[in-house]
């Protein structure tokens, strides 16, 4: 149950973030055209593949206790 409920809150601070980064008001964010720009998009690449993998496994392991 703590890695299915752990899993659920990395995906919901992964699409917060995500969110908080979009372009708005015409701005960019600050890490565009920098050399940090391509370690974001694979930062918020494994926080998804993370938050999904401790759901799956949550799920499994709770299909399995009873």
């Amino acid at each position: 149950m703590i890695l299915l409920s752990s899993g659920i809150v990395v995906m919901a601070v992964t699409a917060i973030v995500f969110w908080a980064s979009l372009p708005r008001g015409g701005e960019l964010h600050r890490f565009v055209d920098t050399e940090y720009e391509p370690y974001i998009g694979v930062a918020f690449t494994s926080a998804i593949a993370l938050g999904l993998t401790m759901v799956l496994a949550g799920a499994i392991n709770l299909l399995g206790t009873s």
